[in-house]
């Protein structure tokens, strides 16, 4: 009998929540099978099986959040070591996926580490020692259900529902963007007077912030702030933040400078389309090099919106509203677009970013060309 672990699903996708599982201990299935449908902070992916075989067993209910390498399913087939999807970092080296139950206990102990890396980043995310656990796995390791057990005497004390898919992922990045960036926050007006029609104006937004990153490209970024290093990019990939009912999504519209507008408003359709329809691809939400959020469409004018690492600016547009404006001594009444940046101060200067907001300003009150 040998495992098959939940796979890598992606850049920065460590967990999943299983949603639904197509097959059941007894089953025989065959190679390219659905197996169980999973949700993960970018979308719901469906898993299938790699090879032939009969299912033993499965390894967790519907709502249950799983790591990478953590086991999905126990078979019985043919199948080569190579077929098995991922590997568990043990403390004494690798621990190869395809194991007999039933090994000997000194076998075991040497296989077997304290914590697998899954759970030791559970405990990261969680805040949860693990050297003030005692693992009850066997010989001692801590698992998964050892990591949550230590806080659920908290959640029971403060009651409420636990967050699960995409919301429990915003959760778990912002707590990771407060700890990390230092934030700085900067805000402008862009006078919209010179557009024929100015209340759609997603596209040149994107547009402009392109034409901004030409002008302060360092904005258009990723930093590692444990090598202090910075990776500038040639092309913006803009990601745009989508309200939902599961929370919030961010798929990535891609190459914004090199492409019309048409074309960027028939991507951000369908972007937009496989959001509400929860059938975006992963690959869709990962790679942003700038991000954009348009919260002005729902309500609000100036915000301090968060800047996810590796990124270094997010740029925030809040509603456009008919203002008094001064003209050669007299006023006129102009529609107004509130904009607010925030950056990371870590890897951008406050003259950089100035710069940049005023380029971007500059570009959204040019007439359409």
């Amino acid at each position: 009998m040998k495992y098959f672990k939940l796979p890598d699903l992606g850049e920065g996708l460590q967990e999943a929540e299983i949603v639904e599982w197509h097959v059941k201990a007894g089953d025989v299935v065959k190679a390219d099978q659905l197996l169980v449908s999973v949700e993960t902070a970018k979308a719901i992916v469906d898993i299938p099986a790699p090879y032939d075989g009969v299912v033993v067993k499965t390894f967790g209910a519907e709502g249950d959040i799983l790591h990478v390498g953590e086991p999905l399913l126990a078979y019985e087939g043919e199948a080569d070591a190579g077929t098995v999807v991922g590997r568990l970092e043990g403390g004494g080296g690798a621990q190869a996926d395809s194991f007999f139950v039933g090994a000997a206990p000194s076998t075991r102990e040497h296989l077997a580490p304290r914590a697998t890396p899954a759970v030791r980043q559970l405990a990261r995310q969680l805040g949860v020692d693990l050297s003030s656990l005692q693992g009850s796995g066997t010989d001692g390791l801590i698992t998964r259900e050892d990591v949550e057990a230590a806080t659920q005497s908290a959640r029971d004390k403060f009651g409420g529902e636990k967050l699960r898919g995409v919301r429990r992922s915003m959760a778990i990045n912002m707590a990771r963007a407060h700890a990390e960036v230092v934030p700085v926050v900067i805000v402008g007006d862009a006078d919209l007077h010179l557009w024929p029609q100015a209340r759609d104006p997603l596209v040149r937004i994107a547009q402009a912030i392109a034409a901004a990153c030409q002008v302060e490209p360092v904005l258009n970024s990723w930093f590692d702030g444990k090598s202090l290093s910075i990776k500038q990019h040639a092309q913006l990939d803009l990601g745009i933040a989508v309200d939902s009912p599961d929370g919030l999504f961010v798929p990535v519209l891609r190459h914004v400078g090199a492409r019309s507008a048409e074309d960027l408003k028939s991507g951000l359709a369908r972007l937009r389309a496989d959001v509400k329809a929860r059938s975006i691809p992963p690959q869709e939400m990962m790679g942003a090099t700038l991000t954009l959020s348009n919260f002005g469409t729902l309500f609000g004018r100036y915000a301090n919106p968060i800047v996810m690492p590796p990124q270094v600016a997010i740029i925030g547009a809040g509603g456009i509203r008919d203002e008094p404006v001064a003209v050669k001594g007299k006023v006129e009444v102009h529609p107004i677009l509130p904009l607010s940046l925030t950056f990371d101060h870590r890897a951008v200067t406050g003259g950089e970013a100035a710069r940049f907001l005023q380029a971007l300003v500059q570009a959204l009150q040019q007439p359409e060309g």
